[in-house]
């Protein structure tokens, strides 16, 4: 074990260009837990969505441990055996049927605790468009606080990628499934990267090592070895480790069906177990020894189903009131830093992180808002209209207004749907970001709804531009701002729509079907294809965008007062009593407008309130 250490310092020591700004951590935290245990309820759906059945599961089955500062913890434990859980206890991120004590330098967890630890997942969840320097500058402008200076953060972010050898690909971008960018293990370490940047005392990794190559593995713990030696509390959950990583971990945790097997010094495992009559048959792997033993796999003769049983209760006779005892027994000593009186909630100001997401949405977003494929289909689809519709005159009205309604339709889909997709898609990203306390839900809203902006309203600017001088519709450059200002008002109120779905279902097919069947429904309403509506479901219109939108835009273009040709002979009639004209009337334009102006408001109202659940700890 003397020599594995000594090629793990060795390894370190070569490591080039190693900054020393995090050498120290400014804080020490010792971490303590007590006969945590977790349960959940499941329940068994009969006839109609019924519930008929409900039962308690116990996923953690009282675990006790201390960590030290410069200590690092490994879980071990196969798949299912609540490692993963309990790091999410530990980190404070998980809530429900939760007992237990868990305490950090004696306290509970606060605001000020959670501004002074990082938590990484086991997902890489990181912007693909960004290059490994933005994502690291961007989090540093947000978590670090205003103490630092602007230059100071980006000085910071710089000595992160230094420390974590990332300065190769800084200038790459992060990549994603179908986008090639950095490897697997310098997106592990970019994460790594975002949660060192405020320095944290206590860090907690779920899997830092799964799906890399052993040389990358030994990389990543190696650098964690460096951080915990700096005074850091360490924990992490990893599966079936090399034994060189093995033996980097200070303590080891055996979990098997949420219940503990052994906790204490990595060094004493093997002799623990062997002591119990439980040693390998060959010499092998410590970790894999360990997850044989967590799944009831050992070489001795025994029963069936009886391996787990017997070390459950060698653990609780042998470890468990000791570790009691000494968990007790640790000297809490009180953190002047770890005030939450001293401690803001938020590390910058509201405009400040509107500022700095909205340069961030920006940068990530623009490439797919105007990407080719979305230009192609408008251009497409508003050169078509414009052949359809070539030169129409008023002698055509039923033409006009349909050209008309089919703005209202086609602009009311496709705000709808791309709008829809924007929250499921930042899930992730905006429960990792507010669970972390990086910005107020706010203003990242209104980051996001001002950075959309460009999308929302180039789009059908260029459309409009393209069909209504196509179509002959009035040349007046009034008439024309009238009706691509309409048009404008109603992509944003049925962004907003998409928006609120998304918000409040959070999955995208199910969102896309729920508005489908309400764009459909607010079209068959709209006045056009049915002007003769039955009472019991006139109601409908008045909810309708596409009503609405279809009022303004023949308000736009006609008034009561206008004539069309009509009876032969050079007759002509009034615009105002044509029958379909007449069926949605030209009246009422400035109620119109104020009522899609409530939607505007409410459907975005409805959709931050959706959000405000994301991310926070159930409790």
């Amino acid at each position: 074990m003397e020599r594995e250490m000594a090629d793990i310092e060795a390894l370190n020591e070569e490591e080039p260009g190693v900054s020393t700004i995090f050498k120290k951590a400014t804080r020490a935290v010792s971490l303590r837990f007590e006969d945590v245990v977790y349960k959940v309820r499941l329940t068994k759906a009969g006839f109609c969505g019924k519930i008929v059945k409900a039962e308690e599961k116990v996923i953690l089955k009282g675990i006790t441990g201390k960590v030290l500062p410069g200590e690092m913890l490994a879980m071990f434990g196969p798949s299912g055996s609540g490692k993963t859980t309990l790091l999410t206890a530990l980190g404070g991120k998980l809530g429900g049927l939760l007992d237990g004590n868990i305490s950090y330098n004696g306290k509970n967890f606060s605001n000020s605790m959670k501004r002074n630890m990082g938590f990484v997942t086991q997902d890489d969840v990181l912007y693909p468009h960004l290059t490994v320097t933005e994502t690291l500058v961007f989090t540093a402008l947000l978590r670090l606080e205003n103490t630092f200076s602007k230059e100071e953060k980006i000085m910071h972010a710089e000595s992160v990628i230094t420390q974590l050898g990332l300065t190769k690909c800084k200038n790459s971008i992060i990549g994603g499934p179908f986008m090639r960018g950095v490897s697997g293990g310098e997106r592990k370490r970019v994460s790594i990267g975002q949660e060192m940047l405020i320095n944290p005392s206590l860090l907690f990794l779920d899997e830092p090592t799964s799906g890399l190559d052993s040389t990358t593995a030994q990389r990543i713990v190696s650098n964690l070895w460096e951080l915990a030696k700096g005074g850091r509390t360490i924990v992490m959950t990893i599966h079936q480790p090399s034994s060189r990583l093995f033996y980097m971990f200070d303590k080891v945790l055996l979990l098997s069906e949420g219940s503990p097997l052994y906790f204490g010094e990595g060094s004493q495992v093997m002799d623990y177990f062997s002591s119990n009559g439980y040693a390998p048959a060959v010499p092998m792997n410590p970790a894999d020894f360990l997850l044989d033993l967590a799944n009831g796999v050992s070489s001795n003769s025994e029963v069936p189903g009886s391996v787990k049983q017997n070390l459950v209760s060698a653990y609780k006779s042998n470890l468990a009131s000791k570790l009691k005892s000494e968990v007790q027994d640790i000297d809490d000593q009180p953190q002047d830093g770890l005030n939450d009186q001293k401690v803001a909630r938020w590390a910058t100001t509201w405009w400040q992180q509107f500022s700095v997401l909205l340069r961030r949405g920006v940068k990530e977003r623009k490439h797919d808002s105007f990407s080719g494929l979305k230009i192609a289909q408008v251009l497409v689809v508003a050169f078509l209209s414009g052949l359809l519709w070539w030169q129409s005159d008023v002698s055509h009205l039923q033409d006009q207004m349909g050209l008309l309604f089919f703005y209202s339709g086609f602009w009311g889909f496709f705000p709808l749907f791309q709008a829809i997709f924007t929250f499921p898609q930042e899930r992730s990203m905006l429960e990792k970001e507010r669970s972390s306390g990086m910005y107020r839900l706010s203003s990242y809203f209104m980051s996001r709804i001002v950075s959309d902006l460009p999308m929302e309203l180039v789009l059908p600017t260029i459309f409009v531009s393209i069909t209504y001088w196509m179509a002959g519709l009035k040349g007046t450059p009034g008439n024309f701002l009238h009706t691509l200002f309409v048009l404008l008002y109603s992509v944003l109120v049925s962004g907003g729509l998409g928006l609120a779905l998304g918000a409040l279902v959070l999955n995208q097919k199910s969102a896309t079907i729920m508005g489908s069947v309400i764009m459909l429904s607010f079209l068959l309403a709209g006045g056009y294809y049915v002007t003769h509506v039955p009472a019991f479901i006139s109601w409908v219109k008045y909810i309708s965008i596409s009503q609405y939108t279809y009022k303004l835009l023949l308000g736009s273009q006609f008034k009561p007062t206008d004539t069309y040709p009509c009876g032969g002979a050079g007759g002509v009639c009034l615009v105002g009593d044509y029958p379909a004209i007449k069926q949605v009337g030209l009246d009422g334009q400035v109620l119109g407008a104020a009522v899609l102006g409530i939607m505007l408001v409410v459907y975005r109202l409805i959709a931050f309130f959706a959000l405000m659940r994301i991310g926070v700890t159930k409790k």
